[in-house]
């Protein structure tokens, strides 16, 4: 490795051919983000941003599950915080996913186990997803009284309208293969495969010109629903929706029934 960071909850480095790893490391609560873990991500995307001549970046989660969403003792958290932490807490997170987008080189995530929420958002964000079979996916903020204000631009790009107006409001979990026919994922293979899958992916990107492929990607974003960067009056709007919606009473809800182990108030009752 020429670069690394070897602690904390993003993990790092880049080898001779200038492919970096970006490992998200809290695999005790199933790579769940918080603060810390966002802070690490930013870091980690601003240093591949002086390495010279990277070619690509592949994301992975430590573990059982590649990224299980938000950590939702961490949200409860923000939320009962003031205002502007709570903007704080969605710009960073916002910030985070749209430089992962933005990213001038090919990005390239393997997901295993599950991954929900804001994990959804980070894969879309990537320009190759490989999943295995075992993966588990859910757009799952309704569930707990939230929005996914800052990953339905880059979901939008992935999946369209008509499967986030079901899978963005019903909240609801679907495997891999789903994943694969509704366009979150391009391709499923065996778990013990993952990794060479990964890395055929990155034989491909290397066997390309670099400005080509930046040219290209640039190209690409020009017609899409995720273009625009974190000065832009949209990505604003975006993250103050998102933490508004942190604060309200239905998210207070929520995020209680999680903590208690319930039912919401909202959810019918069984007869």
């Amino acid at each position: 490795m020429s670069a690394s960071n070897t602690t904390g909850p993003v993990l790092w480095g880049v080898d001779v051919r200038g492919v970096a790893r970006v490992t998200l490391n809290r695999p005790e609560v199933n790579n769940a983000y918080n603060g810390e873990l966002i802070q690490g991500l930013l870091a980690a995307l601003d240093a591949l941003g002086g390495v010279k001549d990277l070619r690509a970046v592949v994301i992975a989660g430590n573990g059982r599950h590649f990224q299980a969403g938000a950590d939702l003792k961490w949200i409860d958290g923000v939320r009962t915080a003031s205002h502007e932490e709570n903007v704080r807490a969605s710009r960073a997170t916002a910030e985070a996913v749209q430089r992962l987008n933005r990213a001038p080189v090919p990005t390239v995530a393997l997901v295993q186990g599950g991954c929900f929420g804001g994990g959804t958002g980070l894969i879309a964000a990537c320009d190759v997803v490989i999943a295995a079979h075992n993966a588990v996916f859910s757009i799952a903020e309704v569930r707990w009284g939230l929005t996914a204000a800052i990953i339905v631009p880059q979901l939008n790009d992935a999946i369209g309208m008509r499967q986030m107006r079901r899978y963005a409001l019903t909240g609801e979990r679907f495997g891999a293969a789903e994943a694969r026919r509704i366009g979150l994922v391009h391709e499923v293979v065996p778990l013990d495969q993952l990794e060479a899958a990964g890395e055929r992916i990155v034989g491909h990107i290397l066997e390309n010109g670099p400005d080509a492929i930046a040219q290209t990607k640039a190209l690409i974003f020009e017609s899409s629903w995720s273009d625009f960067d974190p000065d832009d009056a949209a990505f604003e709007s975006l993250v103050e929706r998102h933490a508004r919606k942190r604060q309200s009473a239905e998210a207070a809800e929520g995020l209680a029934s999680f903590a208690e182990k319930r039912a919401a108030k909202w959810t019918p009752r069984k007869v």
